[in-house]
């Protein structure tokens, strides 16, 4: 036996751990990166209620004009044609829109008007309580 000679195989051990490492990483970052983010800031009524529908589309508008529809990037014409789909399947479908209350009325009700020539006849407007 020659015990002077070089190794001849890798050592894969510290390989695996920072595999390992990586992956638990990637693991817990993943849904931070996933979830798109608005900071929203609710208008504020007494006479808010907390009253849900059974599964309403959920369009979301932030300060600039971005738009999520069930926390999916989207634009009008695909809000319009979520609309029409949710109407197809259920005539009584409804729509809540959360917008920053720094959102101009314009935008508003071109959203509104995306969501209604869609089909959807009830828009309902989510509101903090005071």
């Amino acid at each position: 036996m020659d015990n002077g000679g070089t190794i001849a195989e890798i050592n894969v051990i510290p390989l695996v751990d920072i595999i390992l490492v990586v992956l638990i990483i990637f693991m817990v970052a993943a849904p931070l990166v996933m979830k798109p983010k608005i900071d929203i800031s609710l208008p504020k009524a007494s006479t808010a209620k907390d009253d849900k529908d059974k599964s309403p589309l959920r369009v979301v508008m932030g300060k600039k004009g971005e738009l999520f529809l069930n926390d999916k990037p989207t634009t009008l014409e695909g809000v319009t044609a979520e609309s029409r789909q949710a109407y197809r399947k259920n005539q009584e479908a409804a729509a809540l829109l959360v917008a920053d209350k720094e959102v101009t009325l314009e935008m508003i009700t071109e959203l509104v008007d995306a969501i209604k020539s869609g089909g959807v006849k009830k828009v309902a407007f989510s509101i903090e309580r005071k």
